[in-house]
């Protein structure tokens, strides 16, 4: 049987399976459009409470640090990944995509955003553990309203009245911090300042999510496995191949975090930009709430004055986002 026509079957026995389950009124008697909606928001659910889970793995993986983790999840993602695509019998289709690549200039345009990603990824593993927990989360809290200043320069966008205001709240509440601490968090800096840069060049280059995530990850693949054998320290693959819980945590880790961004792409194409704007934020405070319970990453209380204003910020482009929605809703 060929990997499409399992693909088939299984989407044909999922749909059986669902149609047997008691499901809420609305959605066995809404509309097509109010179901998709409804598993829009449920998969956005899903894979920030994934990514949360994943902020909070590397703590249980000691002694790997989080550079090592780093290392072993682009491995086991990969691994998934293709594994995946192999099931779902897409990888070709991925595959025929890269081939119309024919030009060194076209390769080189197209692989300018994998440091960038690699770096956020290891960021997002090495940060929790090394007391940057707190700070990396702001960056993703920064990362929307960055994404609205760059859709301004580079696109022409025009911001309303309550984008403004939502930029201008997250500007006192950065300068804030930096006055209080003479300085600022290099990891929230990073986070917020080159993680749109990323979405950007992809979004230039019209490369789907999992194309360019399938390229990231095999570009990367063979320096991850120089560096285990090559550079990192001999107890990190003697504590891996020697225990069995490794190496089902690890093989969680790639599954988890294939399906985290599976389920976040397909929720971005099934919500209104602006539904899945609001709904990202969901991520940012979990990350945040673990940081600071499960993690133990120091927040002071002189920091609620500038997070505050941030996060006032925030409720500025939610409140956007909102009156976007009802003026579509009135329009249709």
């Amino acid at each position: 049987m060929s990997t499409s026509m399992l693909s088939t079957v299984f989407a044909n026995t999922l749909a059986t399976t669902v149609s047997r389950l008691p499901l809420p009124a609305i959605w066995t008697a809404g509309s097509a459009q109010q179901r998709t909606l409804i598993l829009g928001v449920i998969l956005a659910i899903l894979s920030n409470l994934l990514f949360g889970v994943l902020y909070a793995y590397s703590s249980f993986l000691a002694p790997l640090s989080g550079t090592q983790v780093f290392i072993w999840r682009m491995l086991a993602m990969w691994a998934a990944l293709v594994g995946y695509l192999l099931i779902s019998g897409r990888l070709g289709f991925h595959i025929d995509k890269l081939k119309a690549l024919g030009t060194v200039k076209q390769w080189a345009w197209l692989l300018l955003p994998t440091p960038i990603f690699l770096s956020q990824f290891w960021l997002f593993m090495w940060a929790p553990v090394n007391g940057q927990g707190v700070q990396t989360a702001m960056g993703y809290f920064l990362f929307p309203l960055m994404m609205v200043i760059f859709g301004c320069v580079f696109f022409g966008e025009k911001l309303s009245r309550l984008q403004w205001l939502a930029v201008g709240f997250a500007a006192l509440g950065v300068g804030s911090e930096i006055i209080r601490t003479q300085s600022v968090s290099w990891a929230t800096l990073w986070v917020c300042g080159t993680y749109p840069l990323y979405y950007i060049l992809r979004r230039l280059q019209g490369i789907g999510a999992v194309t360019g995530l399938l390229v990231d990850l095999t570009i990367f693949a063979p320096f991850a496995l120089v560096y285990l054998f090559l550079f990192a320290p001999s107890s990190s693959l003697s504590v891996v191949s020697g225990s069995g819980f490794f190496i089902l945590m690890l093989a969680g880790l790639g599954v988890m975090s294939v399906l985290a961004m599976k389920t976040n792409v397909d929720a971005s194409q099934m919500l209104p930009v602006n539904v899945y704007g609001m709904m990202s934020y969901l991520e940012p405070a979990l990350l945040f709430i673990l940081a600071i319970t499960v993690l133990g990453n120091p927040f002071e209380s002189a920091m609620i004055y500038s997070y505050g204003l941030i996060w006032l910020g925030i409720v500025f482009l939610i409140a956007h986002g909102v009156r976007q929605l009802r003026r579509a809703h009135q329009q249709s």
